[in-house]
């Protein structure tokens, strides 16, 4: 599974013209799963991505995590990450789960992030959507489970 998060002073998706989530401060993760990921796949990346210290304390330094900063989460589900860019010039997707399988994970993934962290909004799984974002920083980081 892998999550690449942006840390964002606000962040939106929209389908068909309409914002369906949106957050303020926060992280946006954009969600890939892979044919091999598992429930203790998705678990551990969400593990990770809560406690990632990507928002500066007092000093300045990246020493606290989203929940330590009253920040939401927008996960939108991101097929192409699963891609295989390493041989010619068109991504190979031999390594991303089936459609069925990635609902699947991505259902599960989002369930237990809204019962471990109060500000949750998601996009929608395999929609055309149109994500809008103000990365501060910028901030950004490929989570691997």
């Amino acid at each position: 599974m892998i999550g690449l998060i942006q840390r964002v002073s606000r962040a939106s998706v929209s389908v068909a013209g309409e914002c369906i989530g949106e957050i303020d401060r926060g992280l946006l993760l954009l969600l890939g799963i892979e044919r091999d990921d598992t429930q203790a796949s998705a678990d551990k990346l969400l593990k990770k991505m809560l406690a990632y210290r990507v928002f500066s304390d007092v000093d300045g330094k990246m020493n606290l995590n989203v929940a330590q900063v009253g920040g939401g989460v927008l996960a939108v589900s991101q097929f192409t990450l699963a891609a295989d860019t390493s041989k010619g010039l068109r991504p190979g997707f031999s390594s991303a789960a089936t459609p069925d399988k990635a609902r699947e994970l991505y259902d599960y993934f989002v369930e237990r992030l809204r019962a471990a962290h109060p500000k949750v909004a998601t996009g929608e799984f395999a929609a055309d959507m149109q994500v809008s974002l103000i990365n501060d920083g910028p901030v950004t980081f490929t989570l691997k489970s």
